[in-house]
């Protein structure tokens, strides 16, 4: 197993080189990758006046969300790792005079405090699952919480129910070359948060209590649109570095890589369905049994 420095490193990397193409889709991503956060958005019901905290903002559009929800008096706090992204996030959501919700840069996992806290309501859409040591940010997200204030989150269960998922990657590296390594066992990644029953001992081990996994499936709604649609997902995924460097024909062969594999969830005339299963993930925060 790979050591948690490494693996850090490793993501700060990742995101170094993938930021580029969330900022791409950052407003396709907003639309049709809503589904993933909803169900958490939905349980975790902000509501004004309250201080909201987002983990793994990306390019910010959860965080607004959030942040309509606690107006006028309450304040919407967004957190990522990735630089560009958090730039990106404060040029579009960020009021004349500067109102709106806050960005912050940093590594929820190695931050001593998060500005803004403490927090009534945490929220994070599908980031949770590739922290290098889960603990360390969960301690450090429930520290920053008030007693008895409520996380919901969401990730990815395991690939049987997320068949769409590997086909970015799979379509377009034959026609890309090498993609970062690929995550082993738990390492931070798509499916490290599979297994509800080390979800459960992390919450626990970060001072959490009244613990809830519960499955969902949704699905996405993507426009009939093949090149937009696997644009999207190459972008978003580990081949998106490589795809941008690549010349144009080699673009276009690596979307149609991913077409092919995505073919059976598209319906001519109407457009793609992805069916998605998630995890979410609800707890709340105890002080009093703080590691």
């Amino acid at each position: 197993m790979t050591d948690t420095a490494t693996l850090r490193a490793r993501n700060a990397d990742f995101w170094g080189r993938t930021a580029p193409g969330w900022i791409h889709q950052a407003d396709r991503h907003d639309e049709i990758g809503r589904p993933l956060g909803a169900v958490a958005l939905d349980w975790l019901r902000p509501q004004p006046g309250e201080r909201a905290l987002d983990i793994g903002c990306g390019c910010g559009g959860t965080t607004a969300e959030i942040a309509k929800a606690v107006a006028p008096s309450g304040t919407a706090v967004g957190l990522d790792l990735a630089e560009a992204m958090v730039t990106t996030a404060r040029k579009r959501f960020t009021a004349p005079g500067g109102a709106g919700p806050r960005f912050v840069v940093g590594d929820v996992e190695t931050l001593d405090a998060v500005p803004g806290a403490p927090f009534d309501a945490v929220y994070s859409r599908m980031t949770l699952m590739l922290l290098a040591e889960p603990v360390a940010g969960l301690t450090t997200v429930r520290r920053a919480m008030r007693t008895g204030a409520r996380l919901a989150a969401t990730v990815f269960r395991d690939g049987r129910v997320n068949p769409w998922l590997p086909a970015a990657l799979l379509g377009a590296s034959a026609h890309l070359g090498p993609s970062p390594p690929l995550p082993v066992g738990d390492e931070p990644g798509p499916f490290a948060f599979a297994d509800p029953a080390r979800v459960t001992r992390l919450l626990i081990a970060a001072g959490f209590t009244d613990i809830g996994i519960h499955p969902y499936d949704v699905t996405l709604d993507a426009p009939d649109d093949s090149d937009l649609v696997t644009e999207w997902l190459i972008e978003i995924g580990p081949a998106g570095a490589a795809y941008r460097d690549a010349q144009p024909v080699t673009q276009g062969q690596a979307r149609a890589g991913v077409a092919r594999l995505l073919e059976r969830f598209r319906t001519p005339g109407i457009g793609y369905r992805l069916p998605t299963g998630l995890w979410l993930i609800t707890a709340r925060s105890d002080s009093t049994s703080a590691p």
